[in-house]
């Protein structure tokens, strides 16, 4: 999971919930726009300017973007599935090198600026000259959406979605209009959703099975709830979230579990995500031990890679999560 020094910006965007400062994370060398590779824009689709509706209201992009940066959760993976390579890029989850998960690797020609994540240096930003910023799933507040608009147009979550909620379908919609790629976003949307269903359709077991999706840090248990990615991923292959769990759903995706409520992570399949710890932290609990669906085998907890592929929430993460984790979840069911 991420490294010590961007843990928080992380944590907070996991789970909402962990108590800690909102503190600025690490970022790379500032670079300066000259030393900065240029995006790669060939092969878009669509005519500018073009218009997109934010939560901020309609943002034009004027032209074609050739220099773009991605600051908000998995904009700039998202960019990369359309073929555009940003100069600038945040590094949410802590991959280091290209600031992206290895589903994404090998997309850049040379890697991008590494910008922070929660509180981005606008020097930074400003340096790299964008004419394009996406910023489609951040803390998503008014005084960052205005600071990040000043240097350059800024691509905001969609209106009526609050901070780190946008989707992946929704990311892919925004990025692909601002960059004139909508024939190809729309493709890329088809293509996994397709995916999506022919892997639920293969197992039918899955259809109304009650699930619950939890996180372990070293704050203890924790579970997640309908508008997280986890859990509509998990719902869109015909999982139902729990109801006792989603009985407890706030304004956040995320719900604290304390050990007296641990029992709410037991259902007929647990899915549990680590955040900062090793996999024997949550093993070797005996809390994890007393749940039912652990002592039966119907209990998956994801390595490192896999719950980053979830928690990126990208076209491409979802892929990879499709992909691998389709599996674990079968052969637990069968348990």
């Amino acid at each position: 999971m991420p490294r010590p020094l961007l843990r928080s910006a992380a944590l907070v965007a996991a789970t909402l919930t962990t108590a800690g400062a909102l503190a600025a994370c690490g970022s790379g060398d500032d670079g300066s726009a000259a030393d900065a590779p240029s995006s790669s824009t060939g092969g878009g689709s669509g005519a500018f300017p073009v218009t997109v509706s934010t939560a901020f209201g309609d943002v034009e992009v004027p032209e074609e973007p050739q220099r773009v940066v991605a600051l908000g959760w998995s904009d700039a993976e998202t960019a990369l599935a359309l073929g555009v390579q940003p100069v600038g890029a945040s590094d949410w989850l802590a991959f280091g090198g290209e600031g992206v998960g290895p589903w994404a690797e090998g997309r850049y020609d040379e890697a991008p600026e590494i910008v922070e994540t929660l509180e981005p240096s606008l020097e930074a930003v400003a340096a790299l000259e964008p004419d394009l910023i996406l910023d489609t799933r951040s803390p998503a507040t008014e005084e960052r959406y205005e600071a990040l608009s000043a240097i350059a147009p800024t691509i905001g979550q969609p209106e009526g979605v609050d901070a780190y909620l946008t989707t992946w379908q929704q990311q892919l919609d925004l990025v692909g209009q601002a960059l004139g790629r909508t024939e190809e976003a729309e493709q890329l949307r088809s293509d996994l959703e397709q995916r999506i269903a022919d892997a639920a359709a293969a197992n039918p077991g899955f259809d109304g099975t009650e699930v619950a999706v939890g996180a372990y840090s070293s704050e203890g248990f924790g579970a997640y709830v309908r508008g997280d990615t986890r859990v509509d991923f998990m719902e869109s292959l015909g999982f139902t979230n729990k109801q006792a769990v989603q009985d407890l759903a706030t304004e956040s995706f995320f719900v604290p579990v304390s050990d007296e409520q641990v029992a709410l992570l037991d259902a007929p399949l647990t899915v549990v995500f680590p955040i900062f710890v090793e996999p024997s932290q949550i093993t070797g609990n005996p809390l994890w031990q007393t749940l039912g669906s652990v002592q039966q085998g119907n209990a998956v907890l994801l390595d490192e890679t896999l719950a980053n592929a979830f928690s990126s929430g990208s076209v491409l993460g979802t892929g990879y999560a499709l992909d691998n984790a389709v599996p674990l979840f079968a052969e637990a069911l069968q348990g």
